[in-house]
């Protein structure tokens, strides 16, 4: 007797979503996410961008840099002073360090928990400044030239 054994590679060993599903699922995931470069292009347009970024990392991370415009806004102060600083009409979106700081992510749900609208900023401040987008320090604005692994070098945007 002959026994057949079909190995499945580990990506397809858990079958991809029926489109539907997938479609539903890559939707929300929208809802909740903004992409930095998406972030910056619609800080960089004529006019209102329709939201407002919000910094959550500490005093210390907001003085080593931050995105120009943003609020700080500290995760742990949101419950008593975002009322003070936030318009629940306007979405709010948050970032923090960055992939590895789930920061961003807290103060989304505070915030949410307040009644605001509001997204994450994926890739926080690492790749806010890794994109070669202008942000500030205590010191003054600076801007580092793109990461060829992050962002085009020679194009406006990423085409995606």
């Amino acid at each position: 007797m002959t026994v057949t054994t079909t190995t499945v590679n580990p990506v397809l060993r858990v079958a991809p979503a029926a489109p539907a599903e997938a479609a539903a699922y890559f939707r929300a995931s929208l809802v909740f996410h903004a992409d930095v470069s998406d972030v910056a292009a619609a800080l960089a347009a004529d006019g209102d961008p329709g939201f407002v970024v919000l910094d959550s990392r500490s005093t210390e991370s907001w003085d080593q840099g931050h995105i120009p415009g943003a609020v700080h806004l500290p995760t742990a102060l949101i419950a008593e002073q975002a009322e003070q600083l936030l318009d629940k009409d306007v979405p709010v979106v948050t970032y923090c360090w960055g992939p590895g700081c789930n920061g961003a992510t807290r103060a989304a749900l505070a915030l949410a928990e307040l009644g605001y609208r509001v997204k994450e900023m994926l890739g926080g401040f690492e790749y806010w400044a890794r994109e070669g987008f202008a942000f500030e320090t205590w010191e003054g604005g600076e801007r580092r030239a793109a990461d060829p692994l992050t962002a085009p070098v020679d194009a406006a945007d990423c085409g995606c």
